[in-house]
């Protein structure tokens, strides 16, 4: 048995629940019920922080067990803002039962991330979502021309490193939070970040992440167009980094990147008109394209 639970058999417990929540950008936060702040497993669980959670249920299946973390917004811990700029979506929480009086003696509980995130009135509530969640998600590839590949991961390979193809520079000037104009960037073809990402490294909107819609080059400067908003204010002066884009076509994989050997794609998988092709007699019928 553990050393909780020879605690638990002895009848008169001092017990109390923990949360350890990871954030995606490393930000590690703990959070207890107890009235005074705990170190559990190498991390300071804070008491008072506005952190509960109703009763832990665990189902057999693959649905979303009903466990739901409720608390209040405060500068200290969870902050309205951080919600809104989506710092907290999809971070991994670790729930604990530790002995108060002997924080070694602890069980996890429960293990997952958090789901659907609803805040106002000073409070918010998140869904928990357990580790067979992941089994959900759709999984194996679709056969198509384009490379499905996201550009620099371990399936595309190409080495993003180098200022052609990741540039940090200072933002001029920002338009609906979404339309941001850069110095004239003269070295970079018109286009050369379109469909690429955009990542904040200061200000209030440090840490957030966008696509790139379109990429032009004008009179007063580069113009950047996101796809979305971003969710915190991006403000005149931030830094951020700009990485290329791919359209996912082979001679873009090919002549930009230099990067066809590890092309993820069928570029040569025949297209719908090929099912309406047919034999004629005044044509050479060996397959080729027409």
């Amino acid at each position: 048995m553990s050393d909780l639970a020879d605690h638990l058999a002895e009848g008169t417990t001092t017990v109390c629940r923990a949360w350890v929540v990871t954030r995606k950008d490393g930000a590690v936060y703990g959070f207890t019920d107890h009235d005074m702040s705990l170190e559990i497993d190498g991390v300071t669980c804070r008491a008072s922080s506005g952190l509960s959670a109703g009763a832990l249920q665990g189902s057999t299946g693959l649905s979303v067990d009903n466990v739901e973390a409720t608390g209040a917004l405060s500068d200290a811990a969870i902050t309205e803002a951080d919600l809104r700029a989506g710092r907290w979506d999809d971070a991994e929480v670790v729930a604990y039962l530790v002995n108060w009086m002997d924080t070694e003696a602890f069980e996890v509980l429960f293990r997952g991330r958090l789901g659907e995130i609803a805040w106002g009135g000073g409070a918010f509530s998140a869904d928990l979502r357990g580790l067979a969640e992941q089994l959900n998600k759709v999984r194996g590839r679709v056969y198509q021309a384009r490379c499905d590949a996201v550009l620099g991961d371990n399936r595309c390979r190409k080495d993003l490193s180098g200022e052609i193809f990741s540039l940090e520079v200072t933002v001029e000037a920002v338009d609906e939070n979404r339309i941001l104009t850069l110095p004239a960037l003269d070295l970079y073809a018109a286009k050369w970040f379109e469909r690429g990402r955009v990542d904040v490294l200061d200000g209030k909107a440090a840490g957030a992440v966008a696509q790139v819609k379109t990429d032009r080059s004008g009179a007063t400067g580069r113009r950047i167009e996101l796809w979305s908003k971003l969710l915190a204010p991006l403000q005149p002066g931030a830094r951020i980094r700009l990485t290329a884009g791919c359209d996912k076509r082979a001679e873009t994989c090919r002549f930009k990147f230099d990067n066809f050997l590890n092309y993820r794609g069928c570029p040569h998988i025949p297209g719908e008109d090929w099912l309406l092709a047919y034999p004629t007699s005044g044509a050479i019928n060996d397959g080729g394209k027409r």
